[in-house]
């Protein structure tokens, strides 16, 4: 580990310097990473998947701290999708917010796609 000091104390032990926050830098996390975090927040919220059905992707636009997130994603039918909508909402607006630290005021969630479940397919008497 290092150590930038630019003082010794009385007894000889560095003392670490004061730099400014203002001139300390800063951290950037790229577009794709804070993507890569709404999917994977997504991918939480949504619970299991029928077989095929695609797992759920997200893109992201980011200006300063701010993360406007679209993710699309595919559900088993019949379920509450207005739910699971607002649980995918508030799962990745909670998990960007405190992996990356950015304020995430929209996330919109497009459900690509439904998956009749095959029990309910064959309760009802179709086939597929």
């Amino acid at each position: 580990m290092t150590h930038v000091s630019t003082e010794a104390g009385a007894s000889g032990a560095t003392v670490p310097s004061t730099v400014p926050p203002g001139e300390r830098g800063a951290t950037r996390i790229a577009d794709r990473v804070v993507a890569k975090i709404a999917s994977r927040a997504a991918r939480e919220a949504v619970g299991p998947l029928p077989g095929d059905a695609a797992p759920p992707h997200a893109s992201v636009v980011v200006h300063r701290d701010v993360a406007r997130v679209r993710v699309h994603v595919e559900l088993d039918y019949p379920t509450d999708i207005g739910g699971r909508c607002g649980r995918v909402r508030s799962r990745v607006a909670e998990r960007v917010g405190a992996l990356a630290g950015m304020e995430v005021p929209e996330v919109v969630v497009h459900v690509e796609r439904l998956h009749l479940s095959a029990a309910y397919g064959a309760a009802r008497g179709r086939t597929r």
